[in-house]
């Protein structure tokens, strides 16, 4: 009776760690994935800060154009 109890106790306790492990190793796999998508995150509002800022200076570019054509076309 004893050993049977012991047995029992054993392998629950067993199987009970194999199951904490395996929450473990999801809790990894979903912390790795949180990682990457801030990774890439960071990547796009990088990439999207120098897009804007390219079309800020073709914006400046383009009124500074209109102004020298106003300009001209005043003269004429």
């Amino acid at each position: 009776m004893g050993i049977e109890v012991l047995s029992n106790s054993t392998q629950t306790i067993a199987h009970l760690v194999r199951e904490i492990g395996n929450i473990g190793l999801w809790l990894h796999a979903l912390g790795i994935s949180i990682v990457l998508w801030i990774i890439i995150q960071i990547i796009l509002i990088i990439q999207n800060r120098v897009k804007r800022k390219t079309i800020n200076k073709i914006r400046e570019d383009l009124s500074r154009i209109e102004k020298k054509i106003d300009k001209l076309s005043k003269k004429i």
